[in-house]
């Protein structure tokens, strides 16, 4: 286990509270993780394919990231914290641990909206949270990181600032496609074309978006023009 002793209470609190009677499944790492029972107290913040993050209110400011069973990238996201160290655009890791078949991180909350959300209910993107993103990725470079999997669903807006919620392939080798492909559509896209209110995009749009970019991705590398 990973952690300090000013975090014992908390960890106390995941120990014996959330882990044992919590239930995750994983049946495509290709989708997202299903909470199948979430223990009284605690509530499921969100999902993604490999974990599921979890927030209980004697533990303010924080949140629980939990590995589904059988799920790899604990110890990867661990090194991966430690390697960034502090940064205004990214979380802290407090502590980490396992317990049973359950692996654990607990962080930093960050607040805000991601940019997916943003699209669908018509919130506009200011261009410095997307610079702020971008030096939020130069800064993980710096740190002997590969920024990668970075997308509208795991970047956020606070404030007018751009934060990164996911860092659990900044170990994985190759460029950062979804990431430049998004920035490509925001500035030929997004600001020129986008009304002063933004319009917001109901959720069958922006299933049809999401289909179609990985069609056009998965012949594009079929054709050998990305990794």
């Amino acid at each position: 286990m990973i952690e300090s002793g000013e975090q014992e209470p908390s960890i106390r609190l995941i120990e014996d509270t959330l882990l044992p009677e919590l239930k995750l499944e994983s049946v495509d790492p290709f989708n997202p993780v299903v909470v199948a029972r979430v223990p009284e107290g605690w509530t499921a913040l969100g999902t993604g394919n490999y974990a599921a993050v979890f927030e209980h209110g004697a533990l303010p400011g924080k949140v629980v990231k939990v590995y589904a069973p059988g799920r790899p990238g604990w110890a990867e996201e661990c090194g991966v914290y430690e390697k960034l160290g502090p940064h205004p655009a990214y979380s802290v890791m407090y502590a980490a641990g396992i317990l049973g078949e359950h692996d654990y991180l607990l962080l930093k909350k960050l607040e805000g909206k991601t940019f997916y959300n943003c699209f669908r209910d018509g919130t506009r993107i200011p261009l410095q949270a997307v610079r702020d993103i971008d030096d939020a990725l130069e800064y993980a470079r710096s740190r002997g990181l590969n920024p990668k999997d970075v997308h509208g669903k795991n970047v956020m807006l606070k404030d007018g600032r751009g934060l990164v919620v996911d860092i659990s392939d900044f170990l994985q080798d190759g460029p950062c496609v979804m990431w430049a492909d998004f920035k490509k559509a925001y500035y030929r896209l997004y600001r020129p074309l986008m009304p002063r209110r933004p319009v917001p995009l109901p959720d069958w749009v922006m299933d049809t978006i999401r289909f179609l970019y990985r069609r056009l991705r998965r012949k594009a590398r079929l054709d050998g023009r990305i990794t």
